[in-house]
């Protein structure tokens, strides 16, 4: 019997450990944010200068274990461990024009996350979108250049995060993701809907479909769809 109570008391302390890492993690990124991310731009001379802020939550995150099955959690953590992910890879290269300057910046370069050594690649590949049938994950993963959809001067959290998925879904659909010809029905939206065509074609959906899912003014009838050229140049204020 006391052995079981020593057991039980231990799985509970672990919990209760593991809970208060993750919430310190959503706390002090969400400060990070907060000081360093305006209008979608990253002070990345600024974080530069004094890194301690980013290193210190990144430090947090090395240690938290997360299960997929706890969903939010897993989710939120993962989302903005990729977005910091992406500025320290940035600063670790700074000064630097687009992180595409830097090789292996998606898919090599191994960040120290969740008890894992991951790669940017197999974090959005692997255990966001390769575990979750969500489109929104392409509008709150942002890969530090001009052309992704805007960063947010905040954390994503557990209990906003779905208004928050949809909220930037809707910025970006109706926002500078897409350019809407009316006179000749053509629409050009961007290259992230040609890379990840599937995502946005699932539950029997056509690219249009989804588009009218979160646009405000709908595109009624037939209208042509293409893609215009992403911009990789640095998302810096």
């Amino acid at each position: 019997m006391r052995k079981i109570i020593i057991t039980i008391t231990v799985i509970l302390s672990s919990i209760s450990i593991h809970a208060q890492d993750l919430e310190t993690f959503f706390k002090k990124a969400d400060a990070f944010f907060k000081a360093n991310v305006a209008n979608g731009k990253v002070a990345y001379s600024k974080i530069h200068e004094n890194p301690e802020q980013l290193n210190d939550v990144l430090k947090i995150a090395q240690g938290i274990s997360i299960t997929k099955d706890d969903a939010k959690n897993y989710q939120a953590f993962w989302i903005n461990a990729y977005n910091l992910s992406v500025i320290k890879g940035l600063i670790d290269n700074y000064p630097t024009k687009s992180p595409l300057d830097n090789a292996g910046f998606f898919d090599k370069t191994k960040h120290s996350l969740g008890g894992k050594q991951i790669t940017l690649n197999d974090i959005e590949h692997k255990l966001l979108r390769g575990q979750f049938n969500d489109a929104r994950f392409h509008f709150v993963l942002v890969c530090g250049a001009v052309g992704c959809p805007p960063l947010i001067s905040a954390a994503y959290l557990p209990n906003t995060l779905d208004a928050q998925l949809t909220t930037q879904t809707k910025k970006a659909i109706n926002g500078s993701f897409i350019r809407v010809n009316d006179k000749k029905n053509r629409v050009q939206v961007s290259q992230i809907m040609e890379w990840y065509k599937g995502d946005f074609k699932m539950d029997g959906m056509d690219e249009i479909d989804f588009i009218n899912k979160y646009r405000n003014e709908k595109l009624e009838g037939k209208w042509k769809l293409s893609y215009f050229p992403y911009d990789w140049t640095i998302n810096k204020q």
